[in-house]
Formats: C-alpha cells, sequence, structure tokens
C-alpha cells in the first residue's frame, strides 16, 4: 500500500476542510492538491501546495496586477513568446510543493536537479518500512550495447526469473540485518544512523520537494523524455499530468517548444539552407561530425 493508514486519514481531513480564500486559485490544481498519484509498485507523487497560475505568469511579464483588458488568446499569445524565447522569471512566480515516495537510486538521481528546496525523511531518526522496489519483469533488461547508460533487449525466461530472485532476496536480507541491528533485545542496539547504512539502494523514502515553475519544465524536459530512465520518467509523467491541469496556456507551450520541438545547431541550420535550395549534402560537406550527423538525420528519419 503506497498511502499509511494516517496518511490517508489526514488527506480525508484536508480535502473535507476546504477553506475560502483571495489568493489566486487554478481549479485544475485544485482537484489534484492532497491526492497520492500511485507510482512504480510502492511510491506515488501527491501536491502539497502551490503558487500562481498562469495569469501569474502573465502579470510578472506585464509588471501589473489584475486581469487587465487583455484577451484570454493575447495572454496565451505572451506565454507562447516567453517559452519561445526562453525567458525565465515570469515562469519563476509560480510554485509547488510535492511529497514524493520513490526508490533511494531514484531520488540519488533526482537529487541532481539542485534548484528545488528538499526535505527528506530522516533514517537518522526514524526506522525505514520494510518496502522495496522490484520491477515488473518488462522493465528487466540488459544492459545497451549503443548507450553506456541505457537499457538494451528486455530479459526473460529463467534469466529475468533469477534477476527478481537476487533482488527480492537481498532486500529482505539486507532489512533483516537492519533490524537485527537496531533491536534492543539483550542488547544496547546499533545507532540509527550507522544501521541505515547496510540498506540496500531499492528501498523506499520520502520527501517534500519545493520549486518553481521555470526550473520544473527543465526537470520534466529531461525526464519525461522517452530517452530517461524509466523508473524517474513515470515520476516525471505523474508530475506532468498535474502541471497540465494547473497551468493549461504554459505546458501547452513547453509541450510544444520543449517537449515536441529540437535545436539545432548552427551547422544544422546552414545544411537545412543548402537543402532547401536543392543541393545534396553529405556529412563530410556538413562541418559535423558523425556523432552530430546521425542526430540530425534521425530528426527526419533518414538512416
Amino acid at each position: 500500500m503506497p498511502l499509511s493508514p494516517d496518511q490517508i486519514a489526514e488527506i480525508e481531513a484536508l480535502r473535507a476542510t476546504p477553506r475560502p480564500t483571495l489568493r489566486a486559485v487554478s481549479e485544475g490544481m485544485e482537484a489534484h492538491l492532497y491526492l497520492a498519484h500511485q507510482v512504480l509498485d510502492h511510491g506515488f507523487v501527491r501536491v502539497i501546495d502551490y503558487m500562481g497560475d498562469d495569469a501569474a505568469i502573465v502579470q510578472a511579464a506585464r509588471v501589473s496586477y489584475g486581469r487587465g483588458t487583455k484577451a484570454v488568446q493575447n495572454d496565451e499569445g505572451l506565454i507562447r513568446y516567453l517559452m519561445r524565447h526562453w525567458h525565465s522569471t515570469p515562469f519563476e512566480m509560480c510554485e509547488i510543493k510535492l511529497h514524493v515516495k520513490l526508490p533511494v537510486f531514484v531520488a540519488r538521481q533526482w537529487i541532481r536537479h539542485r534548484t528545488a528546496n528538499v526535505n527528506e525523511y530522516s533514517a537518522r531518526y526514524s526506522i525505514l518500512d520494510r518496502e522495496f522496489y522490484i520491477p515488473a519483469p518488462e522493465q528487466l533488461a540488459a544492459q545497451s550495447t549503443v548507450n553506456n547508460q541505457g537499457r538494451g533487449a528486455v530479459l526473460s525466461g529463467p534469466e529475468a526469473a533469477k534477476v527478481l530472485e537476487i533482488l527480492k532476496r537481498d532486500a529482505a536480507q539486507c532489512y533483516d540485518d537492519y533490524e537485527a541491528m537496531l533491536s534492543q533485545d539483550g542488547q544496547q542496539g546499533l545507532a540509527r544512523e550507522l544501521a541505515r547504512m547496510n540498506l540496500p539502494a531499492n528501498i523506499y523514502t520520502q520527501w517534500y520537494w519545493k520549486t518553481d515553475l521555470h526550473n520544473l519544465f527543465h526537470f520534466l524536459r529531461l525526464r519525461a523524455d522517452a530517452h530517461a530512465q524509466y523508473e524517474i520518467r513515470v515520476y516525471a509523467e505523474a508530475i506532468a499530468a498535474c502541471v497540465k491541469d494547473w497551468v493549461p496556456a504554459a505546458y501547452a507551450a513547453f509541450e510544444d517548444y520543449r517537449m515536441g520541438g529540437v535545436t539545432l545547431s548552427g551547422k544544422a541550420v546552414e545544411v537545412l539552407k543548402r537543402r532547401l535550395a536543392g543541393e545534396t549534402v553529405t556529412q563530410e560537406a556538413s562541418g559535423m561530425n558523425k556523432g552530430e550527423w546521425r542526430e540530425f538525420t534521425a530528426l527526419w528519419g533518414e538512416s
């Protein structure tokens, strides 16, 4: 179960007692507030708080107050302009605070995004639960032969069964030893801050993660991408679904210009100009190296 009984009771109590407010409210985000969206086998993402909406982005860009006299389509056009020209500060006017439960190895990858405020569950003070991420069989893949940090073909049969057995056995053994070291049955018991070092990287931790929309878009551009590691990508996708309801105009611009767009080098632009003029351009004549040329031609489905 991803949520404890206490957490479920807290969510029910919070959602049962809405309060009137004068601050900007996003009806789309209100539907997500406090609710847990399950991710992986024991994880979740839930919105704890947020500030601002699409109008806050527009206000900051215009340095004015209130809705003014601008039509909605003009606001959307301004947001698209800001996204298209890589403006950042107007998007920083929106913030979000998330409660995330995730495997430790995913957290260590996630924490590389250093533009957020983070407060993590402390295993120095509390005892971690016996909950481990065990991949679904379809997520067990061999090392990629072309990407040193990616996956290749999916494992099957006895090989996949052996991997799952190892993961489950080692996680259980490590947690049994963790409990034994903490035990005060006939002994003093090892300090929690020391006993935790024996735990595997697939054990679950929790944190509160607060960031602004500009930096959240950067996180989503990298981690919701199809090439991102599956275990962090599913968290990014769950967050993206909330963001889409929170700031629909900004998210639509983000999808168009960041997720759906491409950035071309000066050499790539020159090749396109030459091709449009009817010239046949080879890799050798492009000025690009083989890696750049392969990525460039892949955009158009060329081999």
